[in-house]
């Protein structure tokens, strides 16, 4: 596997996206000035007068032109400050999302094996990406399989591993996870998404004022008179355009930022490889989530504003491919040259059914747990070939 070739193939899939995501934004813009042409027209005119288009297009929005540069502004002011505002209230620690989502912190000294040797690893992936050693949680009530790195920066930044994931995965195969944990940290990812969280919000505002809009005229229209049902309808006209824009807009949204989510994944793996030196535990991890009753879902109310964060997919099946913010296991293993057969499949569904039914969540760890496996720390400088 050529991780270096997947990298940067991801990462100017990424710059694209990220581009299309810009433009959706300027495209809204523009469709709110159409919408807001048509309605200062429509109040414009004499009353009584019915309303029709000016027969040179041109010149009506040359005309218009410093309005639509005023309102232009405004709108663009108005998501910016709802994307500063939603991007402030997700600032701290990641410890706290992981708290949030149930997380308890660990240290050496929990008694349980497994913990302590998910702590060994996580300083082996510090070293081997060159990044501070960050807290670690544990999500004790989830049996499903996954992982998730949060917050801001390196120095505030936390890694949570769910109870089965530490349950049901070998040594190489926990490294491997947390190799590709390590790359959201260091590549941005999560300050990314936070980032692209922003727009959205000040796009699905949009939509809540032109629903609330439409609520407002429905109710003036009951109790106003023939006299002010035009100024009804005009609201009426601007509520329904912002609630067709806002949540077009916002359905667009999603669907880039998940496409972002997805490249970034691919990335992330092919940094796993690169951090551990080895594919067979990154892949093994994929595998035995594709073959586990369980899977990566999570229990959790709150997983759903974690999803893009995960390792794999926390969530119930979306209805679109589409929406879905990580890519198909099999697609992942076929990017990093790793073949899955249906034989293959069949046996790991029967053994992670056994470990489920015969391990309880303390039973110690297995005897991989001493093995050295590839250890980041015999192998020094992989963090410096990958840069965010």
């Amino acid at each position: 596997m050529n991780f270096f070739q997947q990298q940067e193939h991801a990462r100017s899939k990424t710059r694209w996206l990220l581009f299309i995501y810009a433009v959706a934004v300027v495209a809204i813009v523009l469709a709110l000035d159409v919408i807001f042409l048509l309605v200062k027209t429509f109040t414009g005119g004499e009353e009584g007068q019915a309303f029709t288009l000016p027969a040179d297009i041109n010149s009506w929005v040359t005309s218009e032109s410093y309005s639509l540069i005023l309102f232009s502004t405004a709108i663009l002011a108005f998501i910016g400050l709802a994307s500063l505002y939603r991007i402030m209230s997700l600032r701290g620690g990641g410890g706290k999302v992981a708290v949030s989502m149930g997380g308890t912190l660990v240290n050496a000294s929990h008694p349980d094996r497994r913990v302590r040797r998910l702590l060994n690893i996580v300083e082996e992936m510090a070293i081997a990406s060159g990044l501070p050693v960050p807290q670690v949680y544990v999500l004790e009530q989830e049996s499903g399989i996954n992982a998730f790195a949060a917050g801001y920066q390196p120095e505030d930044a936390a890694v949570a591993v769910t109870r089965g994931a530490l349950d049901m995965f070998s040594r190489d195969e926990l490294q491997g996870v947390l190799g590709h944990e390590f790359s959201h940290i260091l590549n941005g990812d999560m300050r990314m998404n936070m980032r692209l969280l922003g727009p959205l919000f000040g796009i699905m505002l949009i939509g809540a004022m032109g629903g609330l809009l439409l609520r407002s005229s429905a109710h003036s229209r009951i109790r106003s008179s023939r006299e002010s049902s035009g100024g009804v309808m005009v609201v009426l006209l601007l509520g329904l355009g912002l609630t067709v824009i806002g949540y077009i807009g916002q359905l667009a949204g999603r669907l880039i930022k998940s496409a972002i989510s997805r490249q970034r994944e691919f990335l992330a793996d092919a940094s796993a490889v690169q951090f551990t030196r080895d594919k067979s535990g990154i892949a093994g991890a994929l595998k035995k989530i594709f073959a586990s009753q369980h899977g990566s879902r999570l229990v959790d109310t709150g997983t759903a504003e974690v999803s893009h964060m995960l390792f794999a997919n926390g969530l119930q099946q979306q209805f679109s491919s589409l929406f879905a913010t990580h890519p198909p296991v099999q697609d992942r293993l076929q990017r990093m040259g790793v073949p899955f057969y249906k034989e293959e499949q069949l046996r790991l569904a029967k053994e992670m059914l056994q470990l489920y039914s015969n391990r309880s969540p303390r039973q110690p760890a297995m005897q991989d747990d001493q093995k050295a496996g590839h250890s980041a720390v015999a192998t020094s400088g992989f963090g410096a070939a990958s840069t965010g």
